[in-house]
């Protein structure tokens, strides 16, 4: 059986996709910073019939949280094959370039950007020993340069100096690491499920968190034939789902 490592997956899009995963078949480890709120989740998720589903405590921002939740897997699992990096804040808005404070950028960086590194970091060794190990980092269109360069994108006027620069650095940083893995069978992608109603966004996207589960599920269970370092997006209107970076 396969398993899988969810970070920030005991609500909304994280949640959804924790369920369609274990319909497939898969162990997954619902990850979230509160254990008994996560234990509450997979008991719910349990008397509704989902089965190999544990909650798993991992905070992305402290390292011994991160490094507890790897012994776990290891000693449980012994590997781990896929890694979806979902965990991420937003920050308080407005968030101009001019005046968002360094303490806020660097909260929202702690989560988003820096949390995925020591994240994957940790559990590189676990995926490893996959035969088929992959890693979906999990991001936004406004982390796309090239769209936020364009007046004519739907979401031009959505500029986050805290948020969306997180995402962006996101991207940079999975380009390396897919290079880096390249020789190995390792798929490294980002995957933006589009804009979606969560709790993240006061439920403002019209997305909904089933379309974006699937959407990050599609990219993710990919064969060994499928690209590696690419930006998936479920806000692109064409059949490639390829996003500018």
């Amino acid at each position: 059986m396969k398993s899988v490592l969810i970070t920030g997956a005991n609500r909304s899009i994280g949640l959804e996709t924790a369920k369609e995963l274990s319909k497939k078949g898969l162990f997954v480890y619902l990850g979230t910073r509160n254990l008994e709120k996560g234990n509450a989740v997979v008991q719910q998720l349990n008397e509704e019939g989902f089965e190999n589903i544990k909650a798993i405590e991992i905070d992305v921002t402290k390292q011994d949280s991160i490094l507890a939740a790897k012994n776990i897997v290891e000693e449980e699992q012994g590997k781990l094959d896929i890694l979806i990096n979902n965990a991420g804040i937003s920050g308080d808005f407005p968030q101009n370039a001019s005046d968002t404070s360094i303490k806020d950028i660097q909260e929202v960086f702690d989560t988003n950007f820096f949390g995925v590194i020591s994240v994957t970091q940790a559990f590189l060794e676990l995926l490893k020993k996959s035969d088929h190990p992959r890693i979906s980092n999990i991001t936004s269109g406004l982390g796309s340069l090239t769209l936020h360069s364009d007046p004519n994108w739907k979401y031009y006027t959505v500029k986050s100096a805290s948020y969306g620069t997180s995402k962006a650095a996101l991207n940079a940083y999975t380009i390396v690491l897919a290079y880096e893995l390249r020789a190995l069978p390792f798929k490294v992608n980002v995957i933006d499920p589009g804009y979606t109603a969560t709790d993240f966004n006061h439920h403002n996207g019209p997305g909904t968190i089933e379309s974006a589960a699937n959407f990050i599920i599609k990219h993710t269970l990919i064969d060994d034939n499928a690209p590696t370092g690419k930006f998936f997006s479920n806000d692109i209107e064409d059949e490639t789902e390829v996003s500018p970076w």
